[in-house]
C-alpha cells in the first residue's frame, strides 16, 4: 500500500521562540504549510529552513479564521493540525502514519500534555485534553469562534490515553504570558457571550470564576498537581472574572446601589461558600483512612447540603 501524503499546518504569531522546536518534529511529513499572521520577529525567517510553503494572513487575535486558509493551503490527503508551541513525539508519528495507510478514521481525537509552568499537568481538568487534530482533508472544519470545537464528517477514533500517544503542549511557561493571553482574548470571548444573547448579572462576578476555580482544584482534582494546580486554578478564575468584567465594561458599566448590591453578593457567596463545602468534604471523603471515618464525612456532607 503506497504512503498517504500528510500535510502539517502550522498557523504562527510572533513565534521565533518555539517554531523550530515544533517543525523539527514534523519531518515525518509530506510537507509543512506554515501560515503567518503579521509576525514581528524572524518567525518566518526560522521557518523557511524547513519549507518553502510559507503563507500571509492577516492578524486575527485568535487563530481559528485563519486555520481554515491554512487547511486549503495543504496539498496532502490528510491534514495534521500543529500549535507553534507543541511537539509531535516520534511514537506519535508512527501512530499517525498508521492511521493514516490504513484508513481507520476520517477524524482521530488526539491527547495532549499540557505543560504549564515547566509541569505537566495531569489534572486540573488539562489531562487528556483531547482535541481534533489529525484528519482527511474536508472531514474538518473550525468555526469562526475562539476556542471553538470544530465541525467533523465522518467516522472519528480517540487514540489511548497514553503519554506516548500525546502531543507535547508547551503552554504557559510564565505568569506574564498567562495574563497577556487573558487580555488578548477576553475582549473577543465577552464579545462572543453579549452575541449569544447574554445578558450581564452582578452575582455572576462571583460565581462564575469561583464556579472555574471550584471546578478545576477539587472536580477536577487539581489539588493532585500540587502547588502547580492551586496556581492554575487561581489563575482560570482570573481568567474568567475577566471576560465577565469586559461584559460589565460594553454593557457601559452600569452601577447597582449598595442596599441592592448587599443582597446580590450575600446570596451568591454564600452559594458558592456551600458548593466549596462540598467538594471539601469529598475530598477528605477520597482520603479517609478508614470505613467508619468516611461515613461520618458522607454524613455530615448530606447534613450541611
Amino acid at each position: 500500500m503506497s504512503k498517504t501524503k500528510i500535510s502539517a499546518v502550522v498557523n504562527t504569531r510572533n513565534e521565533a521562540d518555539n517554531i523550530f522546536d515544533c517543525l523539527k518534529t514534523l519531518g515525518f511529513c509530506d510537507e509543512i504549510v506554515v501560515v503567518d499572521m503579521e509576525s514581528e520577529d524572524n518567525t518566518k525567517e526560522i521557518a523557511k529552513e524547513f519549507t518553502d510553503r510559507i503563507y500571509d494572513h492577516k492578524k486575527t487575535g485568535f487563530v481559528e479564521p485563519a486555520r481554515n486558509f491554512a487547511i486549503k493551503k495543504a496539498l496532502g490527503d490528510w491534514i495534521l493540525i500543529v500549535d507553534a508551541d507543541e511537539r509531535i513525539p516520534k511514537s506519535l508519528a508512527v501512530k499517525l502514519i498508521e492511521i493514516a495507510n490504513l484508513d481507520q478514521a476520517d477524524f482521530v481525537r488526539v491527547p495532549r500534555k499540557n505543560i504549564v509552568f515547566g509541569q505537566w499537568l495531569q489534572h486540573s481538568r488539562w489531562w487528556p485534553d483531547y482535541n481534533i487534530r489529525f484528519f482527511k482533508k474536508d472531514s474538518v472544519e473550525w468555526q469562526e469562534e475562539i476556542h471553538s470545537v470544530p465541525i467533523t464528517y465522518g467516522n472519528g477514533l480517540n487514540l489511548e490515553q497514553e503519554s506516548a500517544m500525546a502531543i507535547e503542549h508547551h503552554h504557559y511557561r510564565s505568569i506574564d504570558e498567562y495574563f497577556v493571553r487573558s487580555l488578548r482574548y477576553s475582549n473577543q470571548q465577552a464579545k462572543e457571550l453579549i452575541e449569544s444573547g447574554y445578558k450581564f448579572e452582578a452575582a455572576d462576578l462571583i460565581k462564575k470564576p469561583m464556579g472555574e476555580f471550584l471546578s478545576r482544584f477539587f472536580a477536577g482534582e487539581g489539588y493532585k498537581d500540587g502547588l502547580h494546580g492551586l496556581i492554575v486554578a487561581m489563575l482560570q478564575f482570573f481568567s474568567i472574572l475577566l471576560i465577565y468584567l469586559k461584559v460589565w465594561q460594553f454593557e457601559e458599566r452600569k452601577p447597582i446601589k449598595g442596599r441592592e448590591f448587599t443582597r446580590v453578593w450575600q446570596a451568591a457567596f454564600l452559594d458558592k461558600f456551600k458548593e466549596f463545602r462540598y467538594w471539601y468534604l469529598t475530598v477528605l471523603i477520597q482520603n479517609s483512612r478508614s470505613k467508619t471515618e468516611a461515613f461520618f464525612l458522607k454524613l455530615r456532607r448530606r447534613l450541611q447540603k
